[in-house]
């Protein structure tokens, strides 16, 4: 049997969304800029995928802009906004836990005179309103605070940060990755009150290389592309049509479903936290299951890469982290203070619409054997 647990770092493609792309590609695959029949049948495609996406996050189509992924979009938020912003203030708020598509670019522009104050999660790894308030200047030009922590499923409360911004009558640029947030928690982009939203595809049963940026109509950013009038202007290239069709069922379906798939999502979560807490009793916790998407758990005294590779050789797949990280210790888990026998032996569960219980279960059954076989070897 195969177990597929490792849906925070991808998903997938489903299959109405793998027929729409095919559909792109082999019979409408003209280029949407294109004037003749072929181009605007093309065009039509994009704008119908767009106002989907727009629609996921009740938005206007004319405030999305298509991107490769969640990481394009995050870099274009974070490096493109401040240069327009530098003549105002040098000061920028993030987390110390944002992924690195966000920390990578915040970390360079610091390198080059730009203030950063990170803030820590809580034990539960969220960002406290408090903290954040706290950390605000008056030279504070952009925050940037994740949705939802890809690791332990902390939702942050970001219409708070938000309203907080306008009660102190600051300019503050807000900017939110989504990534794991999009049909899988209930969001919109008037409810988040941030003024960038970062979405991504592969997240959603939807194709990799597709994602997506919300651009506050106040929020002026430099294009990200030049060479070409696509995006308005914003991103030059021909439009990815095949990627962004696939984006825009997955998302349509994906909001369509988000109450039943949620509440599927929760119960196997709670099911399976049940299978290890009778089974593997000194298992420890993290987070508080925000997400009904991700479970973060840890077996102290073990190594979560021998657990993984054993789990791997019998068909499961889990990780112990995001996988931008590639093996790097979690920055997530050591900004929650967690001990040190915890943070090494934690496991990432992630999980999907597809997910079943008997998969759970034969996880369990093999995680199990994984710890049992650990401790004879020792």
């Amino acid at each position: 049997m195969n177990v597929y647990f490792d849906n925070a770092a991808t998903t997938m493609v489903r299959e109405e969304a793998v027929d729409a792309m095919v559909n792109a590609m082999r019979d409408d695959y003209g280029n949407p800029s294109s004037l003749h029949g072929f181009g605007r049948r093309a065009s039509l495609m994009l704008e119908t995928a767009r106002a989907k996406v727009a629609n996921a996050l009740c938005t206007k189509p004319d405030n999305i802009f298509f991107t490769s992924g969640g990481t394009e979009a995050n870099n274009w938020a974070v490096r493109n906004t401040l240069r327009s912003l530098s003549h105002k203030g040098k000061h920028i708020i993030t987390s110390s836990i944002e992924h690195s598509a966000v920390s990578e670019p915040i970390k360079a522009l610091e390198n080059t005179g730009w203030e950063v104050t990170y803030l820590s999660p809580d034990s539960s790894g969220r960002i406290n309103l408090q903290n954040f308030s706290d950390a605000l200047r008056q030279d504070t030009v952009f925050a940037s605070i994740m949705l939802v922590n890809n690791e332990v499923g902390a939702v942050n409360p970001i219409y708070e940060f938000s309203q907080e911004l306008r009660r102190r009558a600051l300019s503050t640029v807000l900017h939110t990755d989504a990534v794991q947030g999009l049909c899988k928690i209930p969001m919109s982009v008037k409810e988040l009150g941030a003024d960038l939203v970062a979405v991504s595809a592969h997240k959603l049963h939807g194709p990799k290389g597709a994602g997506a940026l919300f651009i506050n109509d106040k929020v002026k950013i430099d294009s990200l592309f030049i060479g070409g009038k696509q995006e308005k202007g914003n991103r030059g290239g021909t439009e990815p049509l095949p990627g962004a069709v696939g984006f825009g069922v997955a998302a349509e379906l994906g909001v369509n479903e988000l109450s039943t798939t949620s509440a599927a999502v929760r119960s196997l979560r709670e099911y399976t936290s049940k299978l290890i807490k009778e089974n593997l009793p000194d298992a420890v916790f993290i987070g508080e299951g925000d997400s009904p998407f991700l479970l973060c758990v840890s077996l102290p005294g073990y190594k979560s890469e021998v657990l993984m590779n054993y789990l791997d050789s019998v068909g499961v797949c889990v990780s112990n982290g995001s996988a931008c990280k590639k093996g790097a210790r979690s920055r997530t888990l050591e900004a929650m203070r967690l001990r040190n026998d915890v943070i090494d032996g934690a496991l990432r569960i992630s999980f999907s619409r597809y997910s079943t219980r008997e998969e759970a279960e034969y996880f369990l059954m093999k995680l199990k054997s994984a710890a049992d076989g650990i401790v004879k070897a020792l």
